[in-house]
């Protein structure tokens, strides 16, 4: 088996904060859109609340959030010298 380095942008891709990130931003639009186009009778059975435009936001700011994370703190690509046993 050989030992040949990973290149950073290889290992930046899969990086968890950026498919979550990723996955929170596009629910967060997909229920903030139906939010936006929800009928009176559904805001009705939330009690007055339109639940699915505030859950589509918040979706939208974490997703925002653990893609700025990311963008702030890259991940660290490990330096390969040593081994795990």
């Amino acid at each position: 088996m050989t030992d040949e380095p990973i290149p950073a942008s290889k290992a930046r891709l899969f990086d968890v904060r950026r498919i979550i990130g990723g996955l929170f931003v596009v629910y967060g639009l997909l229920v903030g859109a139906i939010g936006l186009f929800d009928s009176q009778e559904q805001i009705d059975k939330a009690q007055g609340v339109n639940i699915n435009l505030w859950a589509g936001l918040a979706m939208l700011v974490l997703g925002a959030l653990f893609l700025l994370w990311q963008w702030l703190r890259p991940a660290e690509v490990p330096s390969g010298g040593e081994s795990a046993e």
